[in-house]
């Protein structure tokens, strides 16, 4: 039990070790929201799981902030749906459920298909243009992680072509939702063994709807989108569902 207990400790001075390093970032206007956005990036990058307990001690030592301040971006991400307080216990990293999960996939669904169909048939304008090529890096990007097994990376650079997708909308606040709609989504992954499974067999298709949109077919490359998009949700939602399950 003991053995344990210290297991447990050095794991959470390892999560807040690297946050001593964001503290650069907060400069000399250190804000609420700048912390949120720093805990945020950790959040989706896994350093913190589902189910973990924030310390205000140690998060807020680590970035040299108030405790006020480090409550407020707390808040910020509970509005979110990152974070969940919980009465006498404290504040943890949210775990989502698998009807959470649905309803992330149906706003995907509304938001990024409307997205494209946005577009009509091309040539598109220069700002559409540089978004699109904005996708295509993010598809490279994938296609390397996937020849280097890098399978974290694989997941990033999938969540970077879904984000490059809703800018094609070219609004600032659609952009701003879908970022906590893919962080929550990001929540899901992270509990889940296989990233490669969830991610690689996709990459075909991150091609091909790319591929649509460069040719101005922003039609098919909704169609393509679509059937992703509901392929996606019935393949984790089920495999997500075993494993709340389990647990």
């Amino acid at each position: 039990m003991a053995g344990g207990a210290a297991k447990n400790d050095q794991r959470r001075l390892a999560e807040v070790a690297g946050l001593e390093r964001d503290r650069a970032l907060l400069g000399r206007a250190s804000t609420a929201e700048r912390v949120a956005d720093i805990l945020r990036d950790r959040i989706t990058e896994g350093y913190f799981p589902p189910g973990a307990r924030l310390s205000e001690e140690s998060i807020g030592g680590a970035l040299g902030v108030s405790r006020n301040t480090l409550r407020e971006a707390f808040r910020l991400l509970t509005h979110e749906r990152l974070l969940v307080h919980e009465l006498n216990r404290g504040v943890f990293v949210r775990v989502v459920t698998v009807e959470d999960l649905d309803d992330i996939y149906r706003v995907r669904t509304l938001v990024e298909c409307a997205a494209v169909r946005s577009l009509g048939e091309g040539p598109y304008d220069e700002g559409t243009t540089a978004a699109i090529a904005g996708i295509e890096a993010a598809v490279q990007a994938g296609e390397a992680a996937s020849r280097d097994r890098e399978w974290q990376d694989l997941s990033t650079a999938n969540i970077r072509f879904h984000q490059g997708i809703v800018a094609l909308a070219g609004s600032p606040r659609t952009e701003e939702l879908m970022r906590g709609v893919l962080a929550e989504l990001r929540l899901v992954f992270h509990v889940m063994a296989d990233p490669r499974r969830f991610h690689a067999p996709y990459l075909t298709r991150n091609r091909q709807i790319v591929e649509a949109l460069q040719a101005g077919d922003a039609a098919e490359a909704e169609r393509l989108l679509l059937s992703y998009l509901e392929d996606s949700r019935s393949q984790l939602s089920g495999a997500y569902a075993q494993h709340i399950a389990r647990d």
